[in-house]
């Protein structure tokens, strides 16, 4: 029997204490490990590392519990306890998940100018060029360029020298300084050559040429896609479109239309036609190219509507997009339009996932009446409930907080309907915070004791657990409420041990 460090006392004046309390009395290895997960990120925030590193370590699954500890020596870095930080790493055993670790640590020390730290972590790694680019990229900032260019020449693979130039690149265009941002994007042009594998190539390949759009030499960034462009037509595997449909939206980005409808026609999967549609759709709609911007994005439907099953390579990859496409039809005013192509998605979670966003949008352009018939497609009582939330985020960014409670007093309402014990509580608490954050605190403090009262009445552990958590991250984890309250988490604490 794992040992136990939480005590009851305090499981009953800490909310954060009564789930880690209930997490360390799960019967099933599963299930505590589901339990344990949701809970030391919280102890790790508050600085408690500690006692999340004693909680990762009574864990049995080695996976969950090296990524745990992960966690727990990436925030020892960055309290500078580089010590324990390190000795957490080690105890990490799986190869590749302990380099993580380390990997973590150099670029905290990197970030904090501790380069001799960082670099002592880099050691430790199998492949230390992660945190040589972010040694490289600090120094740059520090204005040490002959430090940074010595560190890139010590990192082993191109990608990795790539991946530092251009975040050097960013770095220098953050600082208006163009000229020292395409220093360095030349430089990645240059060792981008050097790339082995054919994917990582061709990707930087689009990423410096975004780079030299953003500088305004979209010249340069033309002939950067280009050779994308040409990288990827040598690919014979399911990322050869992927890439080329990133190239075309670059060449179109970068102000050649020419360039970009030829390399949509190399395109051969109708999903990644449709996806590389929608971003043309989308630049139209920056440069005021209203009547271009729907047109493509119309065409990106009907493309993405004609694809059979029998055609399709990653079917939750095509849903997706057709929530991106209808979410974007809200977004260029045809509210109806976006409706109709929502409610025709087949899969559900999709479905609600695009109209709850029509909702949020229409919302935000202050057209209610539209919203509403979004809101009202949806079927199920808890993502409606969501819904509603959505909205009320978007009535608080214009400013109209007495339409954002109306609809949070709306959504509460409804919650009481929501038969998903799970999900009636993660509703009362994201209601609740909302109207915390609006001053409202006897309302919120109603909401968060519905919330207790419902994840008393879960019956799997894990997720009771994970209930209590994220009740306790917006309501404070001293929150007691009431009484009744009070006793709720007792009576909680009770059977856990009952079960136990």
């Amino acid at each position: 029997m794992s040992e136990h460090f939480i005590s009851r006392t305090d499981a009953e004046s800490n909310l954060l204490d009564c789930a880690a309390y209930l997490a360390e009395r799960v019967n099933s290895v599963d299930g505590r490990a589901e339990a344990i997960s949701a809970v030391i990120p919280h102890y790790v925030a508050s600085g408690n590392v500690d006692l999340a590193a004693e909680l990762a370590n009574t864990v049995d699954d080695p996976f969950t519990r090296d990524r745990l500890l992960i966690v727990v020596a990436e925030k020892c870095a960055e309290m500078d306890d580089d010590e324990y930080a390190f000795q957490l790493a080690e105890a990490v055993e799986e190869p590749a998940l302990q380099s993580q670790a380390f990997e973590r640590i150099g670029l905290h020390k990197a970030s904090k100018d501790e380069f001799e730290k960082a670099r002592e972590a880099a050691s430790r790694m199998a492949d230390s060029d992660p945190v040589l680019a972010g040694i490289a990229a600090r120094q740059s900032a520090l204005g040490l360029e002959d430090d940074a260019l010595k560190t890139i020449d010590d990192i082993e693979h191109a990608g990795s020298a790539v991946t530092a130039f251009i975040d050097i690149a960013f770095q220098r265009l953050r600082e208006e300084d163009a000229a020292g941002a395409l220093k360095f994007l030349d430089l990645a042009v240059e060792e981008a050559a050097d790339i082995e594998h054919t994917e990582e190539r061709s990707r930087a390949y689009c990423d410096i040429g975004n780079g030299f759009t953003e500088v305004g030499r979209n010249d340069r960034a033309i002939e950067t896609f280009d050779k994308a462009k040409a990288s990827a037509e040598t690919l014979d595997n399911v990322h050869r479109d992927a890439f080329l449909s990133l190239a075309a939206q670059g060449f179109l980005h970068a102000g050649s239309l020419d360039l970009a409808d030829r390399t949509l026609d190399l395109i051969t999967d109708k999903t990644h036609i449709a996806s590389c549609l929608l971003g043309f759709s989308r630049e139209f709609w920056k440069k005021d190219e209203r009547a271009e911007a729907l047109e493509s994005l119309e065409e990106a439907y009907a493309i993405l509507e004609s694809q059979h099953e029998r055609e399709t390579r990653d079917h939750k990859s095509r849903f997706r997009l057709f929530t991106s496409i209808a979410a974007q039809f809200a977004g260029f005013e045809k509210g109806e339009r976006a409706i109709e192509i929502a409610e025709r998605i087949q899969e559900e979670g999709e479905r609600t996932s695009a109209l709850t966003q029509i909702a949020a949008i229409l919302t935000l352009r202050k057209e209610d009446e539209e919203a509403r018939h979004a809101y009202r497609a949806i079927t199920e009582d808890g993502d409606r409930v969501f819904a509603l939330v959505s909205m009320s985020d978007a009535k608080e960014k214009n400013e109209d907080r007495t339409g954002a409670i109306e609809l949070l007093d709306e959504a509460a309402h409804l919650a009481e309907t929501v038969p998903q014990l799970t999900m009636r509580a993660s509703a009362y608490n994201e209601i609740g915070k909302r109207m915390q954050d609006f001053g409202e605190q006897q309302r919120a403090n109603q909401l968060f004791e519905n919330s207790l009262d419902t994840i008393s009445q879960i019956r799997d552990e894990g997720a009771k657990v994970g209930a209590v958590v994220s009740l306790a991250s917006v309501a404070g984890e001293d929150f007691s409420g009431s009484e009744e309250a009070s006793a709720v988490i007792r009576a909680l604490i009770q059977r856990s041990l009952a079960a136990y």
